[in-house]
């Protein structure tokens, strides 16, 4: 007995004999891991995922939210994997969910966690606009928060021909509105017809844009596909003929202008001036 317990000791401490079990434990570790990694990658897990379009600040329900299968390479850690965990959340004001998506951790906010006001991050110089618009002229409620759109002016320029063109494009949306500006994706699964499309453009743009408003001709806005309001350019005026057109038929009125006049006064001077 004690010349095998020698035997084995001997064939433990012997370098080689370390070396081969050494190697042999790694190759079984790493066969079991890999078999393991393959398999978590292979084997279907259900997962959760959107039943329909989900747009911008939607309070999430049950009804929207479906389970099926899919390969478990798909979820990665960002991949909300619990049906539980979505009902009752808010889609982030910067997304929209397309149906068929599964969820993701970085697009859904709680109420609290959603900005308080849709135009708090606007750029300083900006001037807010709310362009009216109905179910039509924003293709079904096509146009969504936080989407690039460029807008488009038809009218009739000074020799009475028709006019249509591009007149300012890559303009961010920060909401749409009903009459009473409330979001109509906002809190509620029931979407509401929209009233108002409302973004922020640079003063002298916003200045132009209230002209042509009051001229006799139409503004419509013109959604684009998800690279343009994934990789959006400078805000700018498109058509330099369609703002002469709206610029020749208006004029400025400035705080320089009346600095210091009061209505009062302008009255009593139109008044005089009618006497004379």
């Amino acid at each position: 007995m004690s010349n095998i317990l020698y035997g084995i000791k001997r064939f433990i401490k012997n370098k080689n004999t370390v070396t081969i079990i050494a190697i042999v434990a790694s190759l079984v570790i790493i066969y079991f891991a890999y078999n393991a990694r393959i398999k978590k990658a292979t084997e279907p897990q259900l997962v959760p995922y959107a039943l329909q379009d989900l747009a911008p600040r939607t309070l999430i329900t049950s009804e929207m939210v479906g389970t099926r299968k899919v390969p478990g390479s798909v979820i990665t850690p960002n991949v909300i994997t619990s049906k539980n965990s979505i009902i009752g959340m808010y889609v982030s004001n910067k997304v929209q969910i397309p149906k068929d998506s599964l969820f993701y951790r970085n697009t859904l906010l709680t109420w609290d966690e959603l900005p308080s006001s849709l135009y708090e991050n606007i750029p300083e110089g900006n001037t807010i606009v709310a362009l009216p618009v109905s179910s039509e002229t924003t293709y079904g409620n096509s146009i969504f928060e936080g989407n690039y759109i460029d807008l488009y002016y038809s009218g009739r320029d000074t020799d009475g021909k028709i006019l249509v063109g591009k007149f300012i494009e890559s303009i961010k949306v920060l909401a749409v509105t009903d009459s009473a500006f409330n979001n109509i994706f906002e809190k509620s699964s029931d979407v509401a017809q929209p009233a108002y499309l409302v973004f922020s453009v640079p003063e002298e743009m916003h200045l132009l844009l209230r002209k042509a408003l009051y001229l006799n001709g139409n503004i419509y806005p013109v959604p684009r596909n998800a690279e343009y309001s994934k990789n959006p350019k400078n805000t700018r005026i498109s058509s330099s003929y369609i703002e002469n057109l709206i610029l020749n038929q208006t004029v400025n009125v400035t705080s320089k202008d009346l600095s210091g006049v009061s209505i009062k006064e302008i009255e009593n001077k139109q008044t005089q001036g009618g006497e004379q």
